[in-house]
């Protein structure tokens, strides 16, 4: 899949307030800090387009990105550790729920996890959720830069491990970094029969 084309169309508090067409939706969630605004930059080609903070918590709202006039990418709010006040926290749980739950033209999530510090309970947690609301979903393995090869493996094998347990049928799973460009053009073919089926 090549980019043509990108613009900002939308940042939206509410899944209501979303833009309202048809076009599909790849919609991008993990831990707070866990690399999405980097990523969706990477995938995208462009430097500064999603908001990139050492600060968790930086996505605040839920952002559309228009490409190549065909599709959205949809970068969500982080869950997790971000240090924001407990009711803040419930609010943006909302948000995502409300989102995922209810956007019809939204084909496919991509759960980011750190792959320097492997499976969380709060991805477990997460995972299980789009599972039993029948929410499809990839896994994409987060800062899986070549120095970093050995420990990236380990939490690999850990997660085909724990995944094994619950699920008869595994989700794709990506390894990527943004800073190395490794595993983006696989993302992106994947993007591509998602929003064309």
């Amino acid at each position: 899949m090549k980019i043509y084309s990108v613009r900002l169309v939308s940042s939206s508090a509410r899944y209501q307030t979303c833009p309202r067409e048809s076009r599909p939706e790849v919609a991008f969630i993990g831990r707070s800090n866990v690399g999405k605004s980097s990523l969706i930059n990477a995938l995208l080609q462009r430097k500064q387009l999603a908001r990139v903070s050492k600060m968790p918590g930086k996505t605040k709202l839920i952002h559309h990105f228009l490409v190549n006039d065909q599709m959205y990418f949809v970068d969500l709010p982080g869950y997790g550790w971000a240090q924001v006040g407990h009711a803040t926290k419930i609010q943006w749980a909302k948000m995502l729920q409300s989102y995922l739950l209810y956007r019809p033209n939204m084909v496919t999530v991509f759960l980011l996890m750190d792959a320097k510090i492997g499976l969380q309970s709060i991805d477990l947690e997460c995972i299980g959720w789009l599972g039993v609301h029948g929410i499809p979903f990839s896994i994409v393995l987060t800062k899986a830069d070549k120095k970093n090869k050995k420990v990236v493996q380990k939490h690999y094998m850990a997660l085909m491990a724990t995944l094994k347990e619950e699920w008869a049928t595994m989700p794709p799973i990506f390894m990527v970094s943004a800073h190395d460009r490794v595993g983006l053009e696989n993302v992106l073919d994947y993007i591509q029969v998602a929003t064309q089926s």
